[in-house]
């Protein structure tokens, strides 16, 4: 296949081209309540050809490989018409030529499991919630992405590699009268179908909670010194910090670019973000990223100062940094944009205890349940919480938001635990579905934090 893509770009007359064939296929089996809502699976293929002429950068994607050479030209036409009519002039940074074919390893490869396995597992731990006390309705899916892809540039750079994704989430519903509660859980990775057996007690614990949930008070409203759990710290850290950690994000928003310029002081002593893709068996884990760069390991901030940030070859160029092997399309009908795969806070070293401790009087808060960002600010959804007094969880909490500022949360985490929890599910919108977007951290204690409620 690598050989076909080379002798397609052959001959094109342009300062760069790259051409990526990927073949992605899809299973999916979705349940709501003890209904089955959906079951199937299908296979698509497709190229994405980008071309960069005077400084013009254009792209066109095409399904039918005898549609490519008419792909070409139009995305020669799409950087000569950039160039005439004064759009961004592009320039790439240059990285070594690289020739690899990378194998995924998997811990049971589920492409080898009939549909039919994978069905009687999934309704499985939808029975094991719907079992328990004050459910009402759950939606459970199994799904399973893989990603077979080829990439070559007129460098000479050529790469396959394949990745693949398993997970079961979805969400478990309690009810009681006219009171409502919902719990999420999301359970698997990309090291193989094994990850997804024998976790009957995830299923149980998450249904159990929301059962509980029908019996806690929602909380009051107010300024809290707070404690995050790992998964809700990763919501901060991936959806307040690291998008602005994506040079393409900042690019055109100077003064956001101004605040974040490397060398500055933006958080405490205790926050230091990695970016890290490297990680083996991981949901962010890859080698290469879609315009065939090896991805390395990123420090964003150390120790509260900003020292990094993540890159295509574009953005690498126009910044003057290090390009970094984050240019991550969705599939095959997308040219790639700056992702992160996985970043989370670096743990320090206080264990839970000493953290609830340290916060005496205050909230713990559990788990992210959506939200959003505007510019530097963020509301949060947690899906459930506990009081703090003496150092002691309490009593529980539901229908909990925290909101804030970004560069005034990081000055007030105060306290970083030892432990690191990563997600098992990704699933990241910006522009583009990032299956490979993992995040978490470990526990973090925050000061004066806005927590919204009643």
């Amino acid at each position: 296949m690598l050989e076909k893509l080379r002798n397609m770009i052959k001959g094109v007359k342009a300062d760069f081209v790259d051409i990526r064939y990927e073949i992605k296929r899809h299973t999916l089996i979705g349940f709501t309540g003890r209904e089955i809502r959906q079951i199937g699976s299908n296979n698509t293929d497709g190229y994405v050809v980008r071309v960069l002429k005077g400084g013009g950068f254009s792209t066109a994607t095409v399904t039918k490989e005898e549609d490519v050479s008419r792909a070409l030209e139009l995305a020669v036409e799409g950087a000569e018409t950039i160039v005439e009519t004064g759009g961004r002039k592009s320039s790439l940074e240059q990285v070594p030529v690289v020739r690899d074919r990378v194998k995924i390893n998997l811990n049971g490869d589920p492409r080898e499991i009939p549909i039919d396995e994978k069905l009687v597992l999934t309704s499985m731990y939808n029975d094991l919630m719907l079992e328990q006390p004050s459910i009402e309705t759950t939606n459970i899916s199994y799904s399973e992405i893989g990603r077979e892809k080829y990439y070559v540039n007129s460098e000479g750079s050529a790469v396959s590699e394949e990745i693949l994704t398993t997970n079961i989430a979805g969400e478990v519903i309690a009810k009681r009268d006219s009171l409502l509660q919902n719990i999420r859980i999301s359970i698997g990775g990309a090291d193989g179908y094994n990850r997804l057996l024998g976790r009957n007690e995830d299923f149980v614990k998450r249904a159990r909670i929301a059962g509980k949930l029908l019996d806690a008070e929602p909380v009051k409203g107010g300024t809290y010194n707070v404690i995050l759990s790992p998964l809700l710290t990763g919501v901060f850290t991936h959806e307040a910090f690291g998008h602005f950690s994506e040079a393409d994000i900042i690019e055109d928003n100077p003064s956001l670019r101004k605040k974040m310029s490397l060398g500055e002081r933006l958080g405490t002593e205790q926050v230091t973000i990695i970016a890290d893709s490297t990680i083996p068996n991981q949901i962010g884990y890859y080698k290469y990223d879609d315009e065939g760069v090896e991805v390395k390991p990123v420090t964003l901030m150390d120790r509260g100062v900003l020292t990094g940030r993540l890159h295509s070859r574009r953005t690498a160029k126009a910044y003057g940094e290090p390009v970094t092997g984050h240019s991550v399309a969705e599939d095959m009908r997308f040219e790639p944009i700056i992702r992160m795969g996985t970043i989370y806070i670096e743990p320090g070293e206080k264990s839970f205890d000493n953290l609830l401790e340290e916060l005496d009087e205050g909230l713990y808060l559990v788990d992210g349940k959506g939200g959003q960002t505007s510019g530097e600010n963020f509301t949060f959804g947690a899906q459930y919480g506990f009081i703090v007094k003496n150092g002691k969880l309490g009593p529980m909490i539901r229908d909990i938001n925290i909101m804030g500022n970004l560069f005034t949360t990081l000055q007030n985490i105060v306290a970083v635990g030892n432990d690191l929890t990563l997600s098992e599910r990704g699933g990241c919108g910006k522009g583009q579905l990032n299956i490979k977007s993992a995040l978490g951290g470990p526990h973090v204690l925050i000061r004066d934090m806005v927590v919204g409620g009643v």
